[in-house]
C-alpha cells in the first residue's frame, strides 16, 4: 500500500518561498508519475505541478509557472514543490499523488499579504 506523507507548509508572507515535501513508501515511485494539487475552502482540488518518472519533464498550469518548481529524488523516493514568490490566493492545502490515484493528507500553506 502507498503511503504519501506531505510537509513543509506554514505561513509566510506574500513575497516569500516554501518547500513543501512528499515522502512515498513503497517501490514503485520511481516507476510513477507524480504531482501536486491544491484546495482552497470553497473551492475545487486545482492542479499544481506534475512531473514524470524520471524528473526531465515538469507541467504547470499559467497560474504558478515561473514561480513554483516540482522535483523528484527517486533514491529518496520524495517529491518536492519550491513555491516562490507566495501570492495570498497560494493559499490552500497542498496534497501530493502518486498517479492521481493515491493521496497523501496534504499540508497547509497560508500567505498573508
Amino acid at each position: 500500500q502507498v503511503q504519501l506523507v506531505e510537509s513543509g507548509g506554514g505561513l509566510v508572507q506574500a513575497g516569500g518561498s516554501l518547500r513543501l515535501s512528499c515522502a512515498a513508501s513503497g517501490r514503485t515511485f520511481s516507476s510513477s508519475a507524480m504531482g501536486w494539487f491544491r484546495q482552497a475552502p470553497g473551492k475545487e482540488r486545482e492542479f499544481v505541478a506534475a512531473i514524470s518518472c524520471s524528473g526531465i519533464r515538469a507541467y504547470y498550469p499559467d497560474s504558478v509557472k515561473g514561480r513554483f518548481t516540482i522535483s523528484r529524488d527517486n533514491a529518496k523516493n520524495t517529491l518536492y514543490l519550491q513555491l516562490n514568490n507566495l501570492k495570498p490566493e497560494d493559499t490552500a492545502k497542498y496534497y501530493c499523488t502518486k498517479g492521481v490515484v493515491n493521496w497523501g493528507q496534504g499540508t497547509q500553506v497560508t500567505v498573508s499579504s
